[in-house]
């Protein structure tokens, strides 16, 4: 992920550092290509969605390229106090390291499956230039490596691959910058930050190749890697129209109809949906929106991580959803290719809830009164079924009712765990509905009526 000041948005979590910068709310532009809408809607019904940081930073467990990057603040912080000239031919000899004997793509959708999750995005390449990819226009990749031998050294053909087979959703994430690149970061200058280390106007053959060689490798992509319904461009400080991604989108979709391309923060027609990273926004947005937000503090795998709880999961899962967002839930698997058992425990108990109580989650829509203290609203897509969440907060038990105003009941109120039907009481336009004894001590959710 990139990393530059905060928009307006309440934290999702603690964060130290500084996040991706969500465009402004007034900047959306809609799709004029039905299938692109068609796909959008459809993306919206899933809710629920993974995305996957594993790279060179994996083998480390440090945070995801951003060492290399010589910036003098806090959060990016580099081990074995090297030199940065030394530090960065450290990382880069990572390459030789990343052997995940163990990867198996079968387990992760398993996994996600089971963790109630609709829709995925693999980093195939992160701003250290690193191909989880074989790419036929670097060597700098897994499939050069130590793991070269192995029948499944391409990497991200299987990941998408062993998605598709369970009906995910399936997206493609790829930086734009290239750190690696001798186009973007030249060896006969210094690499001051993350941009390019050159003057275009200075060296246009320079910038040409770099271009062309992210067309070839976003085109390459886009032909060999099966289907994709989403392609997620990473690195903001460099827009998509600085490298010609009009021509790429325009042959990629021929290939795959409604293709959602996510030009993260920039602007326009090629950001389809937008990307609030680390944060939810304040209010409720009703245009495409996804809130991306870490399992544990860091996006890809570090040892020993604090991951947020099941209930943490759920509960911001239910107010993105109210607010008319999606969820992408950050997971880095581990060095060796798997999702590490402590993961795998806390989202089958996200599972278990959406199991029973995923009908207030997928495929709703927003309603007008969508919130109170802790009870967020969600809608069918007929505006007229209406479900309200109770994110109970951690540490806290369930009250003896919930309670709020507007979105008055007609008829049963039902608890969509057990199909129970409550009672309740509406009285000067404020709703009271008791809850049973002795039910688990988790986030509820009801049905009901307008």
């Amino acid at each position: 992920m990139a990393c530059v000041a905060l928009a307006v948005c309440t934290n999702a979590q603690q964060v130290q550092g500084f996040v991706h910068q969500q465009s402004e709310t007034t900047g959306y532009v809609w799709p004029t290509d039905s299938q692109v809408l068609g796909k959008l809607d459809k993306w919206q019904d899933q809710k629920f969605g993974v995305l996957f940081h594993w790279g060179l930073y994996s083998v480390p467990g440090i945070v995801e390229s951003w060492s290399i990057c010589s910036e003098d603040v806090d959060w990016i912080s580099r081990k074995n106090n090297l030199p940065y000239d030394e530090y960065k031919k450290w990382y880069w000899g990572l390459k030789d390291s990343l052997n995940p004997v163990n990867f198996n793509p079968k387990q992760w959708a398993d996994v996600m499956q089971d963790a109630g999750i609709k829709y995925m995005i693999f980093t195939t390449k992160h701003h250290d230039g690193f191909c989880t990819f074989d790419s036929k226009y670097t060597d700098f990749s897994i499939a050069h490596g130590p793991f070269k031998d192995n029948p499944r050294k391409n990497v991200a053909y299987y990941v998408f691959d062993a998605f598709r087979k369970k009906g995910f959703m399936t997206g493609c994430y790829f930086s734009k910058p290239d750190w690696h690149c001798e186009w973007f970061w030249n060896p006969n200058f210094a690499t001051a930050n993350r941009r390019i280390n050159y003057k275009k106007e200075r060296h246009p053959d320079w910038w040409e190749k770099y271009q062309d060689y992210i067309q070839n490798q976003l085109n390459e992509l886009m032909t060999d890697y099966g289907s994709f319904d989403i392609l997620w461009l990473d690195g903001g400080w460099i827009a998509g129209d600085e490298i010609g991604l009009d021509d790429i989108l325009i042959k990629a979709r021929q290939r795959y109809p409604g293709l959602i391309c996510v030009d993260r923060t920039i602007r326009g027609k090629n950001e389809n949906y937008q990307t609030p990273e680390r944060s939810i926004p304040e209010t409720q947005l009703n245009y495409p929106w996804e809130s991306c937000i870490t399992l544990s503090d860091d996006w890809g795998w570090v040892p020993n991580a604090p991951f947020k709880s099941p209930q943490k999961v759920i509960n911001l899962l239910s107010e993105i959803t109210a607010k008319g967002g999606c969820m992408l839930l950050g997971v880095g698997p581990t060095p060796d290719g798997l999702i590490e058992e402590e993961v795998v425990k806390r989202l089958h108990e996200v599972g278990e809830w959406l199991r029973t109580n995923g009908k207030a989650i997928y495929n709703t829509r927003t309603t007008p009164v969508y919130n109170e203290g802790n009870v967020w609203f969600t809608a069918d897509k007929d505006g007229k079924t209406l479900y309200a969440i109770y994110a109970l907060p951690e540490g806290e038990n369930l009250p003896e009712a919930i309670e709020w105003t507007g979105n008055m009941p007609k008829g049963k109120v039902k608890m969509l765990k057990g199909n129970r039907n409550l009672k309740y009481s509406c009285r000067d336009g404020k709703v009271r509905v008791m809850l049973p004894k002795g039910i688990k001590n988790e986030p509820i959710a009801l049905q009901f009526t307008l």
